[in-house]
């Protein structure tokens, strides 16, 4: 595990001066060893390393990525690191299982990998000039859960460019029945691609019971309401 120490370290170093996002300084007070944890929109693995150092040996990280390059490169990541507790699925998460579309947007005749964006539901796609649409696999967290035989599940992030609120549909039955910590990007601008908005998804959530956090000052404090300051926040009950 010292590869996966080694992996973890950086993004935590990297976290410290705004080249990872900052709430990895603050996975500690929600995944302890054991920890049995979802990576949603895994990309590269900003959230995996940390989230697979913290759960040790006897946890468990189940990342999904349905891009093909970041999949591949994560993939590799993982083994590379000897990371044994991660698995790493190219697929979606979103409300039901099957088979959907991904836009992957262009620029300059380079991929944008952060804009890409599922068909289900979209109501104002990015206009770009150019672009791939991909067939992607999709899953939801309720049936990952049956399927691997999860008894537990205890953090997830999810960072899926406005699809968030889908995927938590899509775990309606593990929210209720484990109660997990989730850290969720919540952005409006990404929200409206889909007719949501972020005080649906925040009140979504504190109806059921959990509290809303953002990383602040080097701590978690309290908020109420969704800011154009932060774009991440954490749920816990």
């Amino acid at each position: 595990m010292i590869r996966l120490g080694a992996a973890a370290g950086l993004l935590r170093a990297g976290a410290r001066v705004s080249l990872s996002e900052p709430e990895l300084l603050g996975l500690a007070g929600f995944v302890r060893p054991g920890a049995v944890c979802f990576d949603i929109g895994a990309a590269y693995g900003m959230y995996t390393y940390p989230l697979a150092r913290l759960a040790g040996p006897a946890g468990q990280v189940h990342s999904f990525e349905p891009l093909p390059v970041p999949y591949r490169l994560l993939e590799m990541g993982v083994r590379a690191s000897g990371a044994r507790n991660v698995r790493v699925t190219n697929a979606a998460m979103g409300a039901s299982t099957g088979w959907t579309r991904l836009r992957l947007p262009y620029r300059f005749g380079l991929p944008i990998h952060g804009w890409a964006h599922l068909d289900e539901g979209l109501k104002t796609p990015f206009r770009l000039a150019a672009g791939r649409t991909l067939e992607v696999a999709v899953h939801t967290v309720d049936r990952v859960c049956e399927l691997r035989e999860l008894s537990r599940v205890d953090f997830m992030k999810v960072d899926v460019e406005g699809f968030e609120p889908v995927v938590l549909e899509g775990a309606a039955w593990t929210i209720e029945q484990h109660r997990p910590a989730l850290l969720l990007e919540i952005e409006e601008r990404h929200l409206g691609k889909y007719g949501g908005t972020a005080a649906e998804v925040a009140a979504s959530l504190t109806g059921r019971g959990y509290r809303m956090r953002v990383w602040s000052g080097g701590r978690w404090s309290r908020t109420d309401t969704v800011s154009r300051r932060w774009r991440n926040y954490l749920f816990t009950t």
